[in-house]
Protein backbone atom coordinates (compact mmCIF):
# COMPACT_ATOMS: atom_id res chain seq x y z
CA UNK A 1 0.00 0.00 0.00
CA UNK A 2 1.29 3.47 -0.88
CA UNK A 3 2.26 6.05 1.73
CA UNK A 4 3.20 9.73 1.56
CA UNK A 5 6.00 10.27 4.06
CA UNK A 6 7.55 13.50 5.23
CA UNK A 7 11.31 13.85 4.77
CA UNK A 8 12.34 15.99 7.73
CA UNK A 9 15.85 16.56 6.39
CA UNK A 10 14.71 18.36 3.24
CA UNK A 11 11.26 19.30 4.60
CA UNK A 12 9.49 17.69 1.65
CA UNK A 13 7.24 14.73 0.92
CA UNK A 14 8.13 11.37 -0.63
CA UNK A 15 5.63 8.92 -2.10
CA UNK A 16 6.44 5.31 -1.17
CA UNK A 17 4.65 3.28 -3.88
CA UNK A 18 5.62 -0.43 -3.97
CA UNK A 19 3.22 -1.10 -6.85
CA UNK A 20 5.53 0.80 -9.21
CA UNK A 21 8.42 -1.60 -8.60
CA UNK A 22 7.21 -3.79 -11.47
CA UNK A 23 7.20 -1.10 -14.15
CA UNK A 24 8.74 -2.32 -17.42
CA UNK A 25 11.21 0.58 -17.54
CA UNK A 26 12.85 -0.40 -14.25
CA UNK A 27 16.53 -1.13 -14.70
CA UNK A 28 19.34 -1.90 -12.30
CA UNK A 29 22.67 -1.47 -14.00
CA UNK A 30 24.25 0.48 -16.79
CA UNK A 31 27.88 1.24 -17.43
CA UNK A 32 30.07 4.10 -18.47
CA UNK A 33 32.02 3.96 -21.71
CA UNK A 34 34.91 1.58 -21.05
CA UNK A 35 38.38 2.56 -22.18
CA UNK A 36 41.63 0.59 -21.81
CA UNK A 37 43.60 1.36 -18.65
CA UNK A 38 46.52 2.33 -20.87
CA UNK A 39 44.47 5.33 -22.05
CA UNK A 40 42.66 6.14 -18.79
CA UNK A 41 43.81 9.60 -17.66
CA UNK A 42 43.16 8.71 -14.01
CA UNK A 43 45.33 5.58 -13.94
CA UNK A 44 48.81 5.53 -12.42
CA UNK A 45 51.42 6.03 -15.13
CA UNK A 46 49.16 8.33 -17.16
CA UNK A 47 49.75 11.49 -15.10
CA UNK A 48 50.79 13.38 -18.25
CA UNK A 49 47.23 13.00 -19.58
CA UNK A 50 45.78 15.27 -16.85
CA UNK A 51 46.34 18.87 -15.79
CA UNK A 52 49.06 19.34 -13.16
CA UNK A 53 47.98 18.02 -9.79
CA UNK A 54 46.75 20.32 -7.03
CA UNK A 55 47.45 17.81 -4.28
CA UNK A 56 48.32 14.14 -3.85
CA UNK A 57 48.94 11.71 -1.01
CA UNK A 58 52.45 10.68 -2.01
CA UNK A 59 56.06 10.59 -0.80
CA UNK A 60 57.67 11.63 -4.07
CA UNK A 61 57.53 14.44 -6.63
CA UNK A 62 54.29 15.72 -8.13
CA UNK A 63 52.78 14.39 -11.36
CA UNK A 64 54.62 11.08 -11.20
CA UNK A 65 53.72 7.52 -10.20
CA UNK A 66 53.62 6.47 -6.54
CA UNK A 67 50.48 8.27 -5.28
CA UNK A 68 47.59 6.99 -3.16
CA UNK A 69 45.06 9.71 -4.03
CA UNK A 70 45.45 12.56 -6.48
CA UNK A 71 43.58 15.87 -6.95
CA UNK A 72 43.59 17.70 -10.29
CA UNK A 73 41.60 20.57 -11.82
CA UNK A 74 38.55 19.41 -13.74
CA UNK A 75 39.42 19.76 -17.42
CA UNK A 76 35.75 20.62 -18.09
CA UNK A 77 35.34 22.91 -15.08
CA UNK A 78 31.97 24.46 -14.34
CA UNK A 79 33.44 27.41 -12.40
CA UNK A 80 36.76 29.28 -12.46
CA UNK A 81 38.84 30.55 -9.54
CA UNK A 82 40.28 33.42 -11.63
CA UNK A 83 37.01 35.37 -11.92
CA UNK A 84 35.88 38.25 -9.69
CA UNK A 85 32.86 37.78 -7.44
CA UNK A 86 30.83 40.85 -8.44
CA UNK A 87 27.07 40.54 -8.88
CA UNK A 88 25.27 42.39 -11.67
CA UNK A 89 21.61 43.18 -12.21
CA UNK A 90 19.62 44.36 -15.20
CA UNK A 91 16.02 44.77 -14.09
CA UNK A 92 14.83 41.31 -13.08
CA UNK A 93 17.93 39.66 -14.53
CA UNK A 94 20.66 39.11 -11.95
CA UNK A 95 23.87 37.15 -12.20
CA UNK A 96 27.36 36.81 -10.78
CA UNK A 97 30.42 35.47 -12.61
CA UNK A 98 30.98 31.73 -12.24
CA UNK A 99 33.75 32.11 -9.69
CA UNK A 100 34.77 29.01 -7.79
CA UNK A 101 36.85 25.86 -7.98
CA UNK A 102 36.10 22.56 -9.71
CA UNK A 103 38.41 19.71 -8.78
CA UNK A 104 38.64 15.99 -9.44
CA UNK A 105 39.80 13.68 -6.65
CA UNK A 106 41.02 10.36 -8.07
CA UNK A 107 39.99 7.99 -5.27
CA UNK A 108 42.80 5.45 -5.67
CA UNK A 109 45.22 4.04 -8.22
CA UNK A 110 42.91 1.04 -8.75
CA UNK A 111 40.87 1.34 -11.96
CA UNK A 112 38.39 -1.41 -11.04
CA UNK A 113 38.13 -0.77 -7.30
CA UNK A 114 34.69 0.46 -6.35
CA UNK A 115 34.10 1.33 -2.69
CA UNK A 116 33.33 -2.19 -1.51
CA UNK A 117 36.61 -3.44 -3.01
CA UNK A 118 38.82 -0.80 -1.33
CA UNK A 119 40.55 -1.53 1.96
CA UNK A 120 39.40 0.54 4.94
CA UNK A 121 42.82 2.30 4.89
CA UNK A 122 42.24 3.37 1.26
CA UNK A 123 38.80 4.76 2.10
CA UNK A 124 40.40 6.65 4.99
CA UNK A 125 42.96 8.10 2.53
CA UNK A 126 40.07 9.25 0.35
CA UNK A 127 38.40 10.93 3.34
CA UNK A 128 41.69 12.53 4.47
CA UNK A 129 42.19 13.98 1.01
CA UNK A 130 38.70 15.51 1.02
CA UNK A 131 39.46 17.07 4.41
CA UNK A 132 42.72 18.57 3.11
CA UNK A 133 40.88 20.09 0.15
CA UNK A 134 38.11 21.48 2.40
CA UNK A 135 40.69 23.16 4.63
CA UNK A 136 42.57 24.61 1.67
CA UNK A 137 39.51 25.90 -0.20
CA UNK A 138 38.15 27.42 3.00
CA UNK A 139 41.05 29.91 2.95
CA UNK A 140 39.49 31.69 -0.04
CA UNK A 141 36.81 33.78 1.65
CA UNK A 142 34.94 34.23 -1.64
CA UNK A 143 34.04 30.54 -1.49
CA UNK A 144 30.94 29.85 0.59
CA UNK A 145 29.79 26.31 -0.09
CA UNK A 146 31.34 23.02 -1.21
CA UNK A 147 29.50 20.40 -3.23
CA UNK A 148 31.36 17.09 -2.81
CA UNK A 149 29.96 14.14 -4.72
CA UNK A 150 30.64 10.92 -6.62
CA UNK A 151 28.87 9.78 -9.79
CA UNK A 152 29.20 6.08 -10.56
CA UNK A 153 27.73 4.69 -13.77
CA UNK A 154 26.13 6.42 -16.74
CA UNK A 155 22.68 6.57 -15.09
CA UNK A 156 24.29 8.65 -12.33
CA UNK A 157 26.04 11.01 -14.76
CA UNK A 158 29.54 9.48 -14.73
CA UNK A 159 31.63 9.83 -17.88
CA UNK A 160 34.84 8.24 -16.54
CA UNK A 161 34.99 4.63 -15.38
CA UNK A 162 37.92 5.11 -12.98
CA UNK A 163 36.47 5.88 -9.50
CA UNK A 164 36.69 9.58 -8.71
CA UNK A 165 35.05 12.34 -6.69
CA UNK A 166 34.19 15.89 -7.69
CA UNK A 167 34.60 18.98 -5.50
CA UNK A 168 32.87 22.21 -6.54
CA UNK A 169 33.43 25.34 -4.49
CA UNK A 170 30.75 27.99 -5.00
CA UNK A 171 30.38 31.68 -4.04
CA UNK A 172 26.76 31.13 -2.99
CA UNK A 173 24.74 28.82 -0.76
CA UNK A 174 22.44 26.57 -2.85
CA UNK A 175 18.74 26.98 -2.20
CA UNK A 176 18.28 23.53 -0.66
CA UNK A 177 21.10 24.20 1.82
CA UNK A 178 19.63 27.62 2.72
CA UNK A 179 16.30 25.91 3.34
CA UNK A 180 17.94 23.25 5.51
CA UNK A 181 19.83 25.85 7.57
CA UNK A 182 16.59 27.76 8.14
CA UNK A 183 14.50 24.75 9.16
CA UNK A 184 17.32 23.19 11.17
CA UNK A 185 17.67 26.41 13.19
CA UNK A 186 13.92 26.51 13.77
CA UNK A 187 14.02 22.89 14.93
CA UNK A 188 16.99 23.58 17.22
CA UNK A 189 15.26 26.54 18.88
CA UNK A 190 12.24 24.34 19.55
CA UNK A 191 14.02 21.17 20.71
CA UNK A 192 17.59 22.11 21.63
CA UNK A 193 18.90 19.58 19.05
CA UNK A 194 19.54 19.52 15.33
CA UNK A 195 17.50 17.51 12.83
CA UNK A 196 20.23 15.01 11.92
CA UNK A 197 20.90 14.30 15.60
CA UNK A 198 17.24 13.39 16.18
CA UNK A 199 16.90 11.51 12.89
CA UNK A 200 19.81 9.23 13.75
CA UNK A 201 18.73 8.82 17.38
CA UNK A 202 15.23 7.75 16.37
CA UNK A 203 16.47 5.42 13.63
CA UNK A 204 18.84 3.69 16.07
CA UNK A 205 16.00 3.46 18.57
CA UNK A 206 13.54 1.99 16.04
CA UNK A 207 16.10 -0.44 14.54
CA UNK A 208 13.86 -1.08 11.51
CA UNK A 209 16.10 0.56 8.94
CA UNK A 210 19.58 0.48 10.55
CA UNK A 211 22.49 -0.95 8.56
CA UNK A 212 25.47 0.00 10.74
CA UNK A 213 25.88 1.08 14.37
CA UNK A 214 29.47 0.92 15.55
CA UNK A 215 32.03 3.45 16.72
CA UNK A 216 31.24 7.06 15.89
CA UNK A 217 28.77 6.52 13.04
CA UNK A 218 25.41 5.05 12.17
CA UNK A 219 23.96 4.18 8.76
CA UNK A 220 20.32 3.61 7.84
CA UNK A 221 17.78 3.66 5.04
CA UNK A 222 15.94 6.92 5.77
CA UNK A 223 12.25 6.71 6.72
CA UNK A 224 11.32 8.92 3.75
CA UNK A 225 13.89 7.57 1.27
CA UNK A 226 13.56 9.21 -2.13
CA UNK A 227 15.38 6.35 -3.89
CA UNK A 228 15.22 2.56 -3.52
CA UNK A 229 18.09 1.41 -1.28
CA UNK A 230 19.02 4.98 -0.37
CA UNK A 231 21.41 5.12 2.61
CA UNK A 232 22.27 7.96 4.99
CA UNK A 233 25.41 7.95 7.17
CA UNK A 234 25.72 10.36 10.10
CA UNK A 235 27.90 10.79 13.22
CA UNK A 236 26.56 9.77 16.63
CA UNK A 237 28.09 12.89 18.20
CA UNK A 238 28.12 16.54 17.22
CA UNK A 239 30.56 16.75 14.30
CA UNK A 240 29.51 19.67 12.15
CA UNK A 241 31.74 18.89 9.18
CA UNK A 242 34.09 16.20 7.95
CA UNK A 243 37.25 18.14 8.79
CA UNK A 244 36.41 18.03 12.50
CA UNK A 245 36.65 14.22 12.63
CA UNK A 246 39.40 12.73 14.78
CA UNK A 247 41.58 9.89 13.47
CA UNK A 248 39.37 7.37 15.29
CA UNK A 249 36.28 9.01 13.80
CA UNK A 250 37.72 8.72 10.27
CA UNK A 251 38.54 5.05 10.78
CA UNK A 252 35.00 4.44 12.02
CA UNK A 253 33.53 6.31 9.04
CA UNK A 254 35.75 4.44 6.56
CA UNK A 255 34.64 1.11 8.06
CA UNK A 256 31.00 2.20 7.90
CA UNK A 257 31.29 3.17 4.22
CA UNK A 258 32.90 -0.14 3.32
CA UNK A 259 30.24 -2.15 5.18
CA UNK A 260 27.39 -0.19 3.56
CA UNK A 261 28.77 -0.58 0.04
CA UNK A 262 29.41 -4.27 0.62
CA UNK A 263 25.77 -4.71 1.64
CA UNK A 264 24.53 -2.72 -1.35
CA UNK A 265 26.75 -4.61 -3.77
CA UNK A 266 25.55 -7.97 -2.41
CA UNK A 267 21.96 -7.03 -3.35
CA UNK A 268 22.41 -4.81 -6.42
CA UNK A 269 25.67 -5.90 -8.04
CA UNK A 270 27.69 -3.12 -9.71
CA UNK A 271 24.96 -0.52 -9.38
CA UNK A 272 24.92 3.08 -10.57
CA UNK A 273 24.76 5.63 -7.78
CA UNK A 274 25.36 9.16 -6.61
CA UNK A 275 27.13 9.78 -3.30
CA UNK A 276 27.24 13.24 -1.78
CA UNK A 277 28.25 14.97 1.43
CA UNK A 278 25.94 17.33 3.31
CA UNK A 279 28.32 19.76 4.98
CA UNK A 280 27.72 23.30 6.26
CA UNK A 281 28.93 26.45 4.50
CA UNK A 282 32.70 26.90 4.75
CA UNK A 283 32.62 30.71 5.03
CA UNK A 284 29.99 33.27 6.09
CA UNK A 285 28.16 35.65 3.79
CA UNK A 286 24.94 37.64 3.93
CA UNK A 287 22.85 34.52 3.26
CA UNK A 288 24.15 32.33 6.07
CA UNK A 289 25.86 34.53 8.67
CA UNK A 290 22.99 34.23 11.16
CA UNK A 291 23.49 30.44 11.28
CA UNK A 292 27.28 30.14 11.37
CA UNK A 293 27.82 30.53 15.13
CA UNK A 294 25.37 27.68 15.83
CA UNK A 295 26.84 25.05 13.52
CA UNK A 296 28.79 23.23 16.24
CA UNK A 297 25.59 22.98 18.27
CA UNK A 298 22.97 21.98 15.73
CA UNK A 299 24.64 20.80 12.49
CA UNK A 300 25.94 17.28 11.87
CA UNK A 301 27.41 16.46 8.49
CA UNK A 302 26.05 13.44 6.67
CA UNK A 303 26.63 11.31 3.59
CA UNK A 304 23.90 10.16 1.22
CA UNK A 305 24.20 7.22 -1.16
CA UNK A 306 21.42 7.19 -3.74
CA UNK A 307 21.35 4.17 -6.08
CA UNK A 308 20.06 5.10 -9.53
CA UNK A 309 18.20 1.95 -10.46
CA UNK A 310 15.24 3.48 -12.25
CA UNK A 311 14.50 6.53 -14.37
CA UNK A 312 12.75 9.64 -13.04
CA UNK A 313 9.50 10.64 -14.77
CA UNK A 314 7.25 13.64 -15.23
CA UNK A 315 5.68 13.46 -11.77
CA UNK A 316 9.04 13.71 -10.02
CA UNK A 317 10.24 16.56 -12.21
CA UNK A 318 7.00 18.58 -12.11
CA UNK A 319 6.35 18.24 -8.36
CA UNK A 320 9.90 17.93 -6.98
CA UNK A 321 8.43 14.96 -5.09
CA UNK A 322 9.99 11.53 -5.41
CA UNK A 323 8.20 8.23 -5.96
CA UNK A 324 10.08 5.35 -4.34
CA UNK A 325 8.87 1.87 -5.36
CA UNK A 326 10.70 0.01 -2.55
CA UNK A 327 10.02 0.82 1.11
CA UNK A 328 13.12 1.60 3.21
CA UNK A 329 12.07 -1.10 5.67
CA UNK A 330 12.21 -3.72 2.89
CA UNK A 331 15.54 -2.32 1.65
CA UNK A 332 17.09 -2.51 5.12
CA UNK A 333 15.84 -6.08 5.60
CA UNK A 334 17.40 -7.13 2.28
CA UNK A 335 20.68 -5.33 2.96
CA UNK A 336 20.92 -6.86 6.44
CA UNK A 337 20.11 -10.38 5.20
CA UNK A 338 22.74 -13.13 5.42
CA UNK A 339 23.28 -12.96 1.66
CA UNK A 340 24.49 -9.35 2.05
CA UNK A 341 27.12 -10.12 4.69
Amino acid sequence: MSEIRRDRFYNRYVLIAPERLHRPDLHVNSSTHKIPKSRCPFCEGNESLTPKEIFALRDNSADSVGWKTRVIPNFYKAVQIELEDISQRDGMFEHIPGVGAHEILIDSVCHECTMQKLEVASIENWLRTIIIRIEDLKKDKRLIYLSIFKNHGSSAGATQEHPHTQILALPITPQNEQSFLKHNMRYYRRHGRGKVEDMLYNELLAQERVLYNKGSFGAFCPYASAYPFEVMIAPKKNIASLEYCSRDDLLSLADCIKVVFSKLHAQLGDFDYNLYFNIPPINPNFENESYMSYLHKNYRFSIRITPRIYTLGGFEISTDMAINPVSPEECAALLNSKDAK
